[in-house]
């Protein structure tokens, strides 16, 4: 609604950085925020509306909008521009991410701009840096206990290579993504040193409380994110005789939300981080951001407002910025964090399916996928503005959280399931060749998590060990399944670094006293760049998964039916051994993919291809460029097998695509392709 005197307000404060910066264009900013200002004021209101400062703290928010648009580059604005024109562009079937470390991937920020043609070779055009900003040394939970949230951590480099980084990225068209950890600080930040001296000011930026009245209100709705190394969520500060909240560890204080203070200045720091030519900011334990004793003070209403709040903030300054939720919850409540109702697609553009990440280690560990089929089913559908990150390994562990109803009806008991799923994948299975490890073991209810390399719990490493070129040839065929399948079943593909290579465990970490409590680090690999090098020499285990999964990369991109626009549905195959889905464009081109989780051999009757309109003897596979083997009526999938299955028509385009002509110069896409297994040259993989 039109409101008079807001926009007189704005205009008067417009005309004041007109006349004060004359050299900047603020045409645009302007159009924005006449656009989303009566917005803005609403939900500010809806949050800190009661407070008698609520005026003036809105108004001080508009100036540091005014500040972070002077601050923003030209090249920036004109980036804008252009994805405003392209609201679906983070859909393309052209982004392929990796995620990475930068000191374990390559030592400096510097070092990470000397491996970009290391990303242009195999394929990747986004890529996420790891927490990089100031953080304490020793314990500081991977760099998300930040002391400066406007400060390059010494020990990766300074802000100037991030800078330089950044444009480098850019010009090569590699989009940048960095984190945002808007849930709690270090201890060691400037505004909990000013807490600590008694500044009672900044002692407002946290829960602060005299005694455990309040936080043991807290506690009884509260769970405990690490409740074997960090029970509890509040800390006893000494130096002050209180008690502060500290959801993850001690040394990360959670910043209250219901300061106005607070929001200002994380959207300074947010559009800061855009200015340096951040892409996409993910936004780090978002569902945690607004706390109200009593409850589990996760997913709450006023969390959403704050990310309704800003994002309206960042359309104004900086709409071309990406938001991420980091929200690990079940699916009825991360999809809430795209928006729901009137503000559908209003929070983050993207958000991280955790729940098809674990279904696929569900189904790898049973070769079933009657969970997997009914957990995607479950997955409410997204708004198509917004995007789904597919994974198959990241940083964290591999939680477990499936819907109980649908192991009931599968005849499964929830916690004995999990129980088999973390003696599976920890290798204390008979049979496994899983090397993982339990994480966050709860002592009170015997629940716990999965840490553990790809490599190493898809049993690589073991079969490695063991020398044995069956299990090795098993394992790359794993590995590649289920990259397979992030990379093909919509949303945008994220590659966890190492993974390329097949990098096991890495057991280094128990050697340093700051890391060791955590077992997450083994799979946080420092890598081996004379291992990574192997992947030049053929036979190797190295050479065989990275230009397998350099072929599928760029198979995905030749593909149109693979871009995110709302446009997969899940179809059943016949046969619980195998996943299978449709992936169509509204060009026409279109793939039925089916996945054998199965270590045998299965068969899937060749209607389940008629009934998605295919002429099922006429079909031929991309990523072999054959005609699928048929025995009589059925279509048949050797052990981990994986199909691309499509019409000529599309087929005759799709081999007419850039990325085919890239893969044939290289040599990874010849005149005749015999079947995937065959191509790996199976059993011939050198140790």
């Amino acid at each position: 609604m039109y409101d008079p005197r807001l926009h007189f307000h704005f205009k008067e404060l417009l005309a004041y950085y007109h006349e004060k910066s004359p050299e900047v264009d603020f045409t645009f900013f302007s159009q924005r925020a006449f656009s989303n200002l009566a917005r803005i004021k609403e939900l500010f209101v809806r949050l800190y509306g009661q407070r008698e400062d609520a005026e003036e703290q809105f108004w001080f928010l508009i100036q540091d909008l005014f500040g972070s648009f002077e601050a923003r580059g030209e090249d920036l604005r004109l980036l804008d521009l252009q994805r405003e024109q392209k609201a679906d562009w983070l859909a393309s079937e052209k982004w392929v991410g990796m995620m990475l470390y930068v000191d374990r991937f390559a030592g400096k920020i510097k070092d990470v701009g000397e491996r970009i043609d290391y990303f242009k070779e195999l394929g990747i055009n986004w890529v996420h840096l790891m927490p990089l900003l100031k953080s304490p040394e020793g314990s500081n939970d991977g760099g998300y206990a930040v002391s400066d949230y406007e400060d390059v951590d010494p020990r990766f480099g300074e802000l100037e290579d991030l800078k330089e980084l950044s444009q480098k990225l850019r010009q090569e068209g590699i989009l940048l993504t960095l984190d945002l950890v808007m849930n709690h600080t270090s201890d060691e930040h400037e505004w909990a040193q000013k807490a600590l001296a008694g500044d009672k000011f900044y002692q407002d930026y946290y829960y602060f409380y005299d005694d455990r009245g309040l936080p043991d209100e807290f506690e009884k709705g509260m769970p405990e994110v690490f409740p074997h190394s960090s029970p509890g969520n509040f800390t006893y500060v000494e130096d002050l005789q209180k008690w502060v909240m500290s959801v993850f560890h001690s040394y990360q204080w959670d910043l209250n939300y219901t300061n106005p203070g607070v929001f200002r200045e994380m959207i300074k720091v947010l559009l800061y981080l855009g200015n340096l030519g951040v892409d996409i900011i993910r936004l780090d334990a978002v569902a945690f951001t607004w706390k109200i004793p009593g409850t589990s003070s996760q997913n709450t209403e006023e969390a959403h407002i704050i990310l309704q709040l800003m994002k309206a903030c960042a359309q104004v300054v900086s709409p071309g910025l990406a938001f991420i939720a980091e929200a690990i919850v079940a699916p009825q409540e991360v999809i809430k964090y795209f928006g729901e109702g009137v503000n559908r697609g209003q929070e983050c553009e993207i958000a991280y399916n955790a729940t098809f990440m674990a279904l696929l280690w569900d189904a790898l560990a049973t070769q079933e996928t009657t969970l997997l089929n009914m957990g995607v089913k479950g997955i409410p559908a997204k708004p198509e503005s917004c995007t789904w990150i597919n994974y198959v390994r990241c940083h964290d562990d591999i939680g477990l959280g499936f819907d109980d109803q649908h192991m009931y009806q599968l005849g499964k008991h929830p916690f004995s399931h999990k129980r088999f799923l973390i003696d599976y994948y920890s290798g204390n299975f008979e049979g496994s060749m899983a090397s993982g490890a339990p994480f966050a073991s709860n002592p009170k209810t015997g629940d716990a998590r999965i840490s553990g390399s790809l490599a190493s719990l898809a049993g690589l490493e073991m079969a490695m060990k063991m020398g044995d070129s069956d299990k090795i040839d098993e394992a790359i065929k794993k590995v590649l399944m289920l990259h397979n399948i992030i990379l093909t079943y919509g949303g945008l593909p994220l590659l966890y670094y190492g993974d390329e290579v097949g990098t096991p465990n890495d057991h280094s970490y128990l050697e340093n006293p700051d890391l060791s409590y955590d077992n997450r680090w083994m799979h946080r690999p420092v890598i081996d760049w004379s291992k990574v090098d192997r992947r030049k020499i053929p036979g190797t285990v190295e050479r065989t998964l990275f230009t397998a999964l350099k072929r599928l990369i760029f198979l995905r991109k030749a593909s149109p039916e693979m871009a995110d626009l709302n446009t997969t549905s899940i179809e059943e195959s016949g046969n619980s051994h195998v996943f299978s889905y449709l992936k169509w464009h509204k060009g026409g081109a279109k793939s039925f993919m089916l996945s054998n989780f199965s270590s045998e051999t299965q068969l899937v009757r060749l209607d389940a291809l008629w009934r998605c309109g295919f002429n099922a003897f006429e079909v031929l596979d991309k990523v072999s460029g054959q005609t699928p083997e048929f025995r009589d009526e059925w279509l048949v999938l050797q052990p981990y097998e994986f199909l691309w299955l499509t019409e000529p028509s599309t087929f005759e385009a799709f081999q007419q695509a850039e990325e085919i002509t890239h893969l044939r110069k290289e040599g990874l896409w010849p005149a005749k392709v015999d079947r995937l297994s065959e191509w790996l040259q199976p059993n011939q993989v050198a140790s």
